[in-house]
């Protein structure tokens, strides 16, 4: 994979060189995905945690939209735990095409990610498999397409959601804090005045 000035990653065919398979690439591809697999459920945690909180927030918060001092630091509140609920969902979000079968001349399909295979017939997807199973280097290959999507998938999608899940969640606390404390300043200069 090539980095472009912008970030972006522009793909070019790229072949590897497995000279014979052994244990330690089986073990570093074992601990990668294992590694993966739990920061994916340290994810969908982190995306529940923000979720409850913004939703129980929300919920005891819309009570006081009706009273004149608390209704600002309340609007601006649920509009930023609104944002939470809506990004930490995202981020859990599964990310499948149901019902769009694969381009399977394509070679960078990833045949070991449920929702490429899940398009396919049983016969279909042992047929593109069959041949992964005999060259050590094509299942070398077909796991590190997988350890590689799964980290763009972690990095693009659940932990920049996450992210700003998190990032709303605490500017909505410090600003509807600085509505109340404005609004608790106005009050003051009316009743002194």
């Amino acid at each position: 994979m090539e980095t472009k000035g912008n970030g972006s990653v522009q793909e070019r065919d790229m072949e590897i060189d497995v000279v014979r398979p052994s244990g330690h690439l089986d073990q570093l591809f074992r601990q990668t995905r294992a590694y993966h697999a739990q920061l994916s459920q340290m994810a969908d945690v982190k995306a529940s945690m923000m979720l409850t909180l913004a939703s129980l927030i929300t919920t005891f918060s819309i009570r006081y939209l009706g009273d004149p001092y608390l209704r600002w630091p309340v609007v601006i509140m649920l509009c930023f735990c609104l944002v939470t609920i809506i990004a930490a969902a995202y981020a859990v979000m599964p990310k499948l095409t149901l019902g769009v079968r694969p381009d399977l001349s394509n070679p960078h399909n990833n045949l070991l990610f449920f929702g490429v295979f899940a398009n396919l017939e049983y016969d279909e997807w042992v047929a593109e498999m069959n041949p992964l199973l005999q060259d050590p280097t094509r299942a070398y290959e077909a796991m590190l397409r997988e350890i590689y999507e799964m980290g763009v998938y972690l990095g693009r999608k659940k932990y920049r959601f996450i992210r700003i899940a998190y990032t709303s969640f605490l500017m909505g606390l410090v600003l509807s804090t600085l509505a109340l404390v404005i609004v608790e300043v106005v009050n003051l200069a009316r009743v002194a005045g």
